[in-house]
């Protein structure tokens, strides 16, 4: 099995398939601090990462960015002191699909490499 975040997002249409339920659970086991959560009735994964200070979240946030405009898949971010919240979902589908794991897994990395960085 492919490691998600060596993966890369593949171009989704309006009639992409979502991602069914046995693969969302075997998808989800891979980043498992991400939460499912439904917003106006579309199903999407979200988390918080935490900081030290405001330099290290807008870090991060850039770093997320710079990997959502090299991939075309873009997430929510919400950037504060100490914490960045990232939600992924695809726009066009208004659901979750493969590229959404995908690009959770790469943000956990890009977590994991930064704070590898500052200790």
């Amino acid at each position: 099995m492919t490691q998600l975040n060596q993966e890369k997002c593949v171009a989704c249409r309006r009639d992409s398939p979502p991602v069914e339920r046995e693969e969302v659970a075997e998808l989800h086991a891979q980043v498992s601090d991400w939460d499912l959560i439904s917003e106006d009735g579309i199903s999407k994964l979200d988390r918080v990462f935490k900081f030290n200070n405001f330099q290290h979240a807008l870090d991060f946030t850039n770093e997320v960015g710079s990997l959502a405009e090299s991939e075309g898949h873009h997430p929510r971010l919400t950037t504060e002191w100490g914490r960045v919240a990232v939600t992924w979902w695809t726009h066009k589908i208004r659901n979750l699909h493969r590229n959404d794991f995908v690009m959770a897994a790469k943000s956990d990395q890009i977590y994991r490499d930064l704070v590898a960085d500052d200790t």
